[in-house]
């Protein structure tokens, strides 16, 4: 008789490694289907596991499931902005974008469903979650900028591009992801630089900065 390969042996994961399990199951749904599409069988399954396992690391069911999923997604949006403060600043701007957008392009359709809501599971603190990323990623720019303390007018613009970003992101998809990243990429960091230059007509701190863009610092 042939022998049989020995049947790897079971490792019974701890409560976190379960956890990163069910939520890894869950993002990897909703990045290609609405929230509301997704339910606790489809993660369970997703996962390998019962529905009942859900529900002991989830009793709050599926708005608890998504929001920790959401939690998690945001987590890594923010580290996306998460760049060493060296060289230009428009080359670390470049670097950020490309991991914003590789996101976007893995998570399309729950990229999608989270920016746009109108979902059946968004609350307010879903709502404050997705606001988070957006106040991280601005506060991330100003400290590249090297502003000790923005004023409203510089506060505002950098807040405006990300809604920019934000949007193109969404119409890119919704454009069948074109143009190319690299090309989106180059594009969104040409606006940056458009909006900061607007600003500076009106406010010295982006004036100074648009100076020292020109500079190539």
């Amino acid at each position: 008789m042939t022998p049989q390969a020995p049947t790897p042996a079971y490792r019974r994961l701890s409560v976190e490694e379960r956890r990163s399990q069910l939520l890894e199951a869950a993002l990897s749904l909703f990045a290609h289907r609405a929230p509301e599409d997704v339910s606790l069988d489809d993660v369970a399954e997703a996962a390998g596991v019962s529905r009942p396992l859900v529900y002991r690391y989830f009793p709050g069911g599926k708005q608890q499931l998504y929001e920790a999923a959401l939690r998690s997604a945001a987590d890594e949006l923010r580290h996306c902005f998460d760049e060493p403060h060296e060289g230009p600043l428009l080359s670390r701007l470049s670097r950020a974008l490309d991991r914003y957008l590789a996101f976007v392009d893995r998570h399309d359709t729950g990229f999608s469903a989270l920016l746009q809501g109108g979902s059946v599971v968004e609350t307010s603190r879903t709502t404050a979650i997705v606001d988070g990323v957006r106040r991280a990623a601005a506060e991330h720019i100003l400290s590249h900028l090297g502003v000790a303390e923005p004023g409203p007018r510089l506060r505002m613009t950098i807040r405006m591009w990300i809604t920019a970003v934000e949007a193109a992101s969404l119409i890119w998809l919704d454009e069948g992801k074109q143009p190319p990243l690299d090309e989106l990429r180059d594009w969104l960091v040409e606006q940056f630089v458009a909006v900061l230059t607007v600003t500076a007509r009106r406010d010295a701190q982006a004036d100074a900065l648009v100076r020292e863009l020109a500079a190539g610092l």
